[in-house]
């Protein structure tokens, strides 16, 4: 058994040995860092809810190494942007501007919120208009008196 532990940890010891460093991200790191600016505000294509520089879908990597390129041509940042928007809309920006083919993006949730607290309140006061107690004529209330009796003998 102990042979077992020794030859395990000379393995684990044999692999970090073999172990290689990490490549660097880019050839520039100035590159790299403005990268990152850039692609945190774009949305990855794919994920929908991750920014372009958190994901790590094939789509996503390809518009990072576009990106480096770009910004290696010297495009402004404004530039490197419209180029996105102009081949992949207004979605690929986490702040689309206010225009009018943005309005169900930008204003779609105050108004579902809207809708919906027309819709609860229609409903209450429709629940609330059928809540009207029967009246009970004469042999009804007398059969309902003999039921309460007849409970009440019983215990």
């Amino acid at each position: 058994m102990k042979f077992l532990i020794v030859l395990f940890f000379a393995l684990q010891c044999a692999i970090g040995a073999h172990a290689n460093e990490a490549a660097p991200l880019a050839e520039d790191p100035v590159v790299e860092q403005r990268l990152i600016v850039i692609a945190e505000e774009l949305r990855c294509l794919v994920c929908q809810n991750e920014s372009l520089a958190g994901s790590r879908a094939d789509l996503a990597n390809d518009l990072r190494r576009e990106v480096r390129t770009l910004i290696k041509s010297g495009k402004s940042d404004a530039e490197i942007k419209e180029y996105l928007v102009n081949r992949y809309g207004d979605f690929v920006l986490y702040r689309p501007p206010v225009k009018p083919t943005t309005w169900l993006l930008w204003f779609g949730p105050l108004l579902l919120l809207i809708g919906a607290i027309w819709l609860l309140v229609t409903a209450i006061r429709r629940n609330q208009s059928q809540k009207n107690t029967p009246v009970l004529d004469a042999a009804q209330r007398a059969k309902a008196q003999a039921l309460l009796q007849e409970t009440d003998s019983s215990k």
